[in-house]
């Protein structure tokens, strides 16, 4: 390179162009590895926020079904039972928005360990309740704060891509549906031990402290969301609610130079962001949330009367019928192992899925109705179970692409809200219905899936997105 004390010109390029090229293999080595690690930590997260939903359902499936008998044992008559089983259902209603609302504002983190602690306290108090009274105050806080899987849904909504939200979703719910499909089959067994449901309610309670622990230690810093470990700031929420972030900043620059760094109280960012969402809903988004309705109470029409329809139709016990339940749950949860080739076939278009899932659901609810043999009920079981899990799955992520990610909690939330409205219509839409025939509830169940396509048809919107194709990490 250097001759007689001379360097040699010709040979300085290839000596700078070999350096850079080595450091480019470096950087891009580097880069490789630090996406491999980010990814594999993202999905240790996943891992973990589907465990939280499986320890969930399976605490609360061991209590739920023995909830009526119980409250029997107590001493309330069949009516006051069935009050204090729909008092559950209005504290949900009126609970779901505010605490949805309430986790854009304050954080993921922070909410869903005060869900999961305050539930936990519901069910400890309900292995100590010894009358009626004591029965319907331990209610109280399962009520209003058991809203654990919302919020879960809403955080995963926060970490994954657009394009990837509906498989992840999918996911957690067959994790959720792995845990009420194992719980009722410990709960019954402990339930034939002595005080066999004081002991079940304490599991309960242990699982949730158990859950409680595990969202403590999370993996937090291996998710980056917009609102998980801080609350989602109020300008985000008016961005996300229409206004666009120009707007935003030519609000903040006339108001002064500086953001403040005073920030509103949590209650009011609360109430400011569910003001703004009620507007978005009635302007934009009272069709989804109307197919919700619909379909929520067209399923739960098919599940009202589902044992007593068989035993007077083709005198099936209640055994086996419950046998026919538990395998429909079991394709339910597998449903969602399904979600991500379903989704590629249809271009990650939710609505698409959406549309044919429920016309699915309305001829196999019809089927199910004018079934003439035990074979037809089978069959249109099975495949219900497909429908019902696909298209719970893509209205959930159809409310998050109509209604911006970033308020997850809140569209999360009324979603819920507007599927209580449902379990208290229902109920009784059923018992009118079965007045007239054991086929009653499901064929009204039909048709109110008839009116949702119908709707879904007229009001037609593009849910597919580009999402990035990564979590989003540090």
């Amino acid at each position: 390179m250097e001759l007689g004390g001379h360097w040699d010109m010709n040979s300085a390029p290839r000596v700078v162009s070999e350096t850079a090229e080595r450091k480019q293999e470096r950087k891009t080595g580097t880069e490789a590895e630090a996406a491999d690690s980010g990814a594999v930590r993202a999905r240790r997260f996943l891992l973990c926020l589907y465990l939280v939903g499986f320890l969930d359902l399976f605490g609360v499936s061991m209590v739920v079904p023995l909830l009526s008998l119980h409250v029997k044992s107590l001493g309330a008559s069949p009516t006051v039972a069935g009050i204090v089983g729909s008092s559950y259902g209005v504290l949900q209603l009126f609970s779901s928005t505010l605490v949805g609302c309430w986790s854009d504002v304050v954080g993921r983190r922070s909410s869903l360990l005060a869900c999961i602690l305050l539930s936990a306290l519901g069910y400890l108090l309900l292995g100590a309740a010894t009358n009626v009274f004591l029965f319907v105050l331990a209610r109280v806080p399962a009520g209003i704060f058991k809203h654990t899987l919302s919020i879960s849904r809403a955080l995963l909504s926060d970490v994954v891509p657009e394009k990837e939200r509906p498989l992840v979703i999918g996911h957690f719910n067959t994790a959720s549906g792995v845990g009420f499909i194992l719980g009722p089959m410990v709960g019954g067994y402990l339930t034939e031990l002595e005080d066999g449901f004081y002991l079940t309610a304490f599991i309960c309670f242990l699982v949730f402290i158990l859950n409680a622990g595990l969202v403590w230690f999370f993996p937090w810093r291996e998710a980056k969301p917009g609102s998980t470990e801080k609350g989602l700031p109020l300008r985000k929420t008016h961005v996300l609610l229409g206004r666009s972030h120009d707007a935003v900043q030519e609000a903040a620059t006339s108001r002064g130079a500086r953001p403040s760094k005073k920030t509103a109280r949590p209650w009011v960012e609360v109430v400011l962001a569910l003001r703004n969402m009620k507007n978005l809903l009635f302007s934009e988004m009272w069709d989804i949330f109307l197919v919700r309705l619909l379909m929520a109470m067209a399923v739960m029409l098919y599940y009202s009367n589902f044992v007593l329809a068989l035993e007077e139709r083709f005198g099936v016990r209640p055994k086996v019928t419950g046998y026919l339940i538990s395998y429909s749950s079991m394709l339910g949860a597998v449903a969602g192992l399904a979600l991500g080739p379903i989704l590629r076939l249809y271009k990650h278009n939710s609505q698409a899925l959406l549309l044919h899932s429920s016309i699915l659901t309305c001829t196999l609810l019809l089927l199910y109705s004018l079934a003439p043999t035990m074979g037809a009920v089978v069959l249109s079981s099975t495949l219900l179970s497909f429908s019902t899990a696909i298209g719970r799955t893509c209205i959930t992520d159809l409310q998050l692409t109509v209604g911006g990610a970033q308020a997850s909690g809140t569209l999360i939330g009324v979603g819920q809200s507007v599927t209580a409205v449902g379990r208290i219509i229902a109920p009784l839409l059923s018992g009118v219905a079965q007045e007239v025939s054991p086929c009653g509830p499901p064929s009204l169940g039909a048709a109110l899936a008839l009116v949702a396509i119908f709707i879904m048809s007229l009001n037609k919107r593009h849910s597919s997105g580009d999402g990035n194709s990564k979590l989003k990490i540090e």
